[in-house]
């Protein structure tokens, strides 16, 4: 009895010390461009989900503002010398961004989403494509104007939110080939960029609601562009003449679709750009095949179809 006592006991500690060590929970920070706006504060709730779900660590970074280049930088370095599992950014700017994100993947997995940058060394990137979102942007605008004025022809303006952002200037590019290509009688009379600000986008429209009295449509191609169009046309009770189709949501352009201050807004679905941001970056520190390209998806959300079961779900997104 006794030696069956030891062997059991030496069996016992035995696989008590070839028992496996419990696995440490891998950190990936996600660095966003402007951590107060309520879009990306949706992207931080998808990615803050994924590390729920995953058992990630799962650090939200990022500037005060979109315009803050040199800041998201360092914020990048920051994170890189932290060692995390990977990262997942959004670029603030394509050419300043490119070569940080070349020295960065040189030690960590980098996973983008949303903005491209002048880089070869993401592992994956998940994003909209900004292409076809101006695309569907023309498409809203188009429609907009014929309800109102009959025909697909007049003037109309874009409005984009700052210079040589990779998003911004895709969905500048998919607006104008698709007016282009599909819609002759609708003319870009002017192509305005702001100084990133809501303000900028207000004085951007109120000087061109006095210089193109004609003026039949805006595409204003980010949300905050959108929130300074919208109070132009508002204060200039210009909506039943000029249409305004925005990018992305929030309560202001709720609000405004649904007074008929502005047609449309193309929504995105940032909840599952911040998820599977994360999701895909895990993977890829793991070893695993991830693919190069990820399109979110886009959507055109107008005051008769915001009501639906979808609509709903990409505007009124738990963020919390």
């Amino acid at each position: 009895m006794r030696h069956s006592w030891l062997v059991a006991g030496f069996a016992a500690v035995s696989a008590a010390f070839v028992q496996p060590a419990v696995a440490q929970q891998p950190t990936i920070p996600i660095i966003v461009k402007d951590t107060t706006s309520f879009y990306w504060q949706i992207v931080l709730a998808g990615a803050r989900k994924a590390g729920q779900d995953l058992n990630v660590k799962v650090p939200e970074l990022g500037a005060q503002s979109e315009a803050d280049i040199n800041g998201q930088i360092a914020i990048l370095e920051n994170a890189v010398s932290t060692k995390p599992a990977a990262i997942v950014i959004s670029p603030t700017q394509r050419a300043a961004l490119g070569k940080p994100i070349d020295e960065a993947a040189k030690s960590v997995k980098i996973v983008g989403i949303d903005s491209a940058a002048d880089s070869k060394a993401f592992t994956s990137f998940l994003t909209t494509d900004n292409v076809q979102g101006g695309r569907i942007a023309a498409d809203g605008l188009a429609a907009a104007i014929t309800k109102k004025y009959g025909k697909a022809e007049g003037e109309v303006a874009l409005i984009t939110h700052l210079p040589g952002v990779g998003s911004l200037d895709e969905r500048a590019k998919g607006f104008k080939e698709q007016l282009a290509s599909k819609y002759p009688g609708i003319k870009l009379a002017a192509d305005k960029v702001s100084d990133g600000t809501a303000n900028g986008g207000l004085n951007i429209t109120t000087d061109l609601l006095t210089a193109f009295p004609n003026l039949r449509g805006i595409f204003a191609s980010n949300l905050i562009q959108a929130q300074g169009a919208i109070q132009a046309i508002a204060e200039s009770k210009a909506q039943d003449k000029v249409k305004l189709v925005g990018f992305d949501s929030d309560d202001k352009l709720v609000k405004a679709l649904k007074d008929g201050v502005m047609a449309a807004t193309v929504v995105q679905d940032p909840f599952r750009m911040g998820y599977d941001g994360v999701k895909t970056a895990l993977a890829a520190s793991k070893g695993e095949k991830v693919e190069a390209f990820v399109d979110t998806g886009a959507n055109l959300i107008t005051g008769e179809n915001m009501t639906g079961a979808r609509a709903q779900e990409l505007l009124n997104p738990k963020v919390k």
